[in-house]
């Protein structure tokens, strides 16, 4: 019995460190944001083309999970612990397809990877995505390259820059994101208006 006592009387501090990590553990778990971004646009006449619309590109320094963020000339650093939960480039694409949907201006909009024949494709680049502490209160800045191109032909119709600046409610991480959904959703109308203006006076190629 006493053997037995003095057993338990060792391993229990280890069981009290053990447990006690947890909390530590816990603290560093990272807390994932979503772009979800819905803007109101308008809806003309339904047209005639299928749009197709390809999962946006990302330029170095925004092709990871990332939240990226500056505060020193032109030196670029991430959140340690706030991610979000894909590339924002990823999470941009069916947004880009709900959005022109909600235009009403195609006969149908769809991902480029689905096996319909489209007319017009949309091409995108996430050029630029973070929050800027240069200035107080921070401010997020989202800029995203749009071409749309006659599938047929194989040739660019348009090409836009969309260049959205979004003033955070709070500097830090959730004030960033708030901010980047509201950046991120004027940035889809410019790039819906985009899209209707440059396939307004589209022909196919007779075949």
């Amino acid at each position: 019995m006493r053997r037995h006592l003095v057993v338990l009387l060792a391993v229990a501090p280890l069981l009290l460190a053990g447990c006690s990590l947890w909390p530590a553990a816990a603290a560093d778990a990272p807390t994932w944001h979503v772009l979800d971004a819905r803007p109101a646009v308008a809806a003309p006449a339904r047209g005639e083309w299928v749009l197709g619309v390809s999962v946006p590109s990302a330029a170095p320094g925004v092709d990871s999970a990332a939240m990226v963020y500056v505060q020193t000339g032109h030196a670029v650093d991430h959140y340690a612990t706030h991610r979000w939960v894909d590339t924002p480039a990823r999470m941009l694409a069916p947004l880009l397809t709900r959005t022109l949907e909600d235009t009403g201006s195609f006969r149908a909009v769809v991902p480029v990877a689905t096996a319909a024949r489209v007319d017009l494709r949309l091409d995108t680049e996430l050029v630029r995505l973070r929050q800027n502490f240069l200035a107080r209160p921070s401010r997020v800045e989202i800029t995203l390259r749009a071409q749309l191109v006659d599938v047929a032909a194989r040739k660019a119709l348009a090409t836009r820059y969309v260049e959205v600046t979004q003033h955070a409610s709070s500097d830090d991480a959730p004030g960033g994101v708030a901010a980047a959904n509201a950046a991120v959703a004027r940035a889809l109308a410019q790039v819906a208006a985009f899209c209707v203006d440059a396939s307004a006076d589209f022909r196919p190629r007779a075949p």
